[in-house]
């Protein structure tokens, strides 16, 4: 399959064979394929800086921070969706054969213009249907502030943090997150 005409849809089977060929990566919803932008340099900084953050702190451990690069598969009633979030971890992986994660217990996603309805939106309810997810995190690129959803035992609660002393506590893997790192070379100034 060299090129995709337009309203085609693709089976997942198709999609991924399709991804591991494509020279763009591409998001899929229910059959569906969206292109994905590059982002501005300071979109890549604070993904970069949460992965690395991440990583830095579950080294050793069972669970694994991934970057940009992982597909997240969602099982929802009757359609499947592959989102690419900007950072995620991982605690019971794939075969290291599969291109993607079904059970990330984090995710982030880093906002941009072109992005927010849809993270803030359509991606948010779908990662939180994911039963092994615990923590989502939204991170401005325009201003200190990150946003949570955080599932607690009466569901998903929203916290934030807007101050680069803060930190973001993951008791559930025994770190925390914090902005200083997070927003780690951001100049909000011009």
């Amino acid at each position: 399959m060299n090129a995709l005409q337009a309203n085609q849809k693709l089976t997942v089977q198709e999609y991924l064979k399709f991804e591991m060929d494509s020279g763009t990566k591409h998001e899929y919803v229910a059959g569906s394929l969206y292109a994905m932008g590059g982002g501005r340099n300071v979109h890549q900084r604070i993904a970069t800086n949460a992965t690395v953050a991440l990583a830095d702190q579950l080294r050793g451990q069972k669970c694994r921070a991934y970057n940009s690069d992982t597909k997240i598969r969602i099982r929802l009633p009757g359609q499947v969706r592959f989102y690419y979030p900007d950072a995620s971890v991982i605690c019971r992986e794939n075969s290291q054969q599969d291109t993607f994660q079904d059970e990330p217990v984090l995710v982030v996603e880093v906002l941009s213009d072109s992005t927010r309805r849809i993270d803030l939106s359509e991606k948010k309810d779908a990662y939180l249907s994911i039963p092994s997810l615990f923590l989502y995190l939204v991170c401005e690129t325009d201003a200190c502030n990150v946003t949570a959803w955080r599932r607690t035992d009466d569901g998903f609660v929203q916290e934030s943090w807007q101050q680069l002393e803060s930190c973001i506590p993951i008791p559930e893997l025994g770190i925390q997150l914090a902005l200083a790192e997070l927003y780690e070379g951001v100049d909000w100034t011009g």
